[in-house]
């Protein structure tokens, strides 16, 4: 784990009542989140991988309080992210930022590009109106876009430079953390590099920590110095991303991992073909719950939930066959 956390993950739970009837009483509850652990450290890049519907982006809201947790711990600089309330969490908001999949629908389209910026600068940070004008324009410089592009709208610009535009609006307030929510996974391959290369210089340049969050081994691979692995609500394996593609342990990370074409010029695995289909977060089966999919599955998997351990320094694994 890692030494010097800037934010720490402890217990995680994040749950959705299920209302039924005529007086919409609650009849179960959806575990999108279950007991989830991980740490990111300052400066750090942590990937966020698995399954659509495993979690990840709920996690991801949580953090920066979109999503209201059910349970566990959310530490920032040793404070509980998810007891502040008002001010404080108004405050909080300046070193936690999110960037989502589509920029499009986060960017007021009434709005133009320098008025959606400056907003942020005037109300959270106390900025002028003309104070606010002038860091627009070297926040978009900042990102690779033309100052003068201030005056445009959203609809005016293409993918990538939307996805700019979200990044300089999340810088405004010089935040520590991103989460960075499929940040990329609509965009076209070579715009994706660009936006990926461009978080990777402000990371180096600013000292951001992100949570990138995404579907796309490859591009986990590219940009994260570490991986958590989840998969129905839970983390399977968490490493440094060159262990954890090397030697994956987890049939569940094997089989992500044999998915992908070609690997960094490494030769492809074998594929692994998962049977079946993901079970449903309302009905969690008992045990380990990849168990209903994995080919090593046996008696212990079916009733006892494997609890993460080292497997190997630096590298977490819940599994009972490792």
């Amino acid at each position: 784990m890692t030494h010097d956390p800037l934010i720490d993950i402890q217990d995680l739970q994040v749950h959705f009542p299920i209302k039924g009837g005529l007086l919409r009483r609650t009849a179960g509850v959806v575990k999108a989140v279950d007991h989830v652990s991980f740490q990111i450290g300052k400066n750090e890049t942590v990937g966020l991988v698995g399954e659509s519907g495993c979690g990840k982006s709920t996690v991801g809201r949580a953090i920066v309080r979109l999503n209201e947790a059910t349970g566990g711990k959310i530490l920032y600089q040793d404070q509980d992210i998810l007891s502040l309330r008002g001010e404080a969490l108004r405050k909080l908001r300046h070193n936690l930022q999110i960037v989502f999949q589509d920029p499009y629908s986060s960017l007021n389209p009434r709005y133009t590009v320098k008025r959606l910026i400056a907003e942020v600068l005037t109300v959270q940070k106390g900025y002028s109106t003309s104070e606010a004008y002038k860091r627009v324009g070297e926040l978009l410089e900042r990102v690779g876009l033309n100052p003068i592009y201030a005056e445009r709208y959203p609809h005016e610009f293409s993918g990538g430079q939307r996805q700019r535009v979200a990044i300089a609006k999340a810088l405004a307030l010089e935040p520590e953390f991103i989460v960075c929510d499929e940040a990329v996974s609509a965009l076209d391959v070579s715009i994706q590099s660009q936006i990926i290369n461009l978080l990777t210089d402000l990371k180096e340049k600013y000292g951001i920590a992100y949570l990138f969050i995404s579907h796309a081994l490859n591009v986990i691979e590219h940009i994260s110095d570490r991986v958590v692995v989840m998969y129905l609500g839970s983390v399977m394996e968490l490493s440094e991303t060159e262990e954890l593609f090397l030697h994956p342990l987890h049939p569940y990370t094997r089989a992500l991992i044999s998915a992908i074409p070609m690997l960094s010029g490494r030769e492809q695995r074998e594929r692994i073909v998962l049977k079946g289909d993901v079970p449903s977060a309302a009905n969690v089966p008992p045990g380990c719950r990849f168990h209903t999919r994995c080919p090593y599955a046996c008696d212990r998997c079916r009733t006892e939930q494997p609890a993460m351990r080292q497997a190997a320094p630096g590298h977490y694994v819940a599994c009972h066959q490792v």
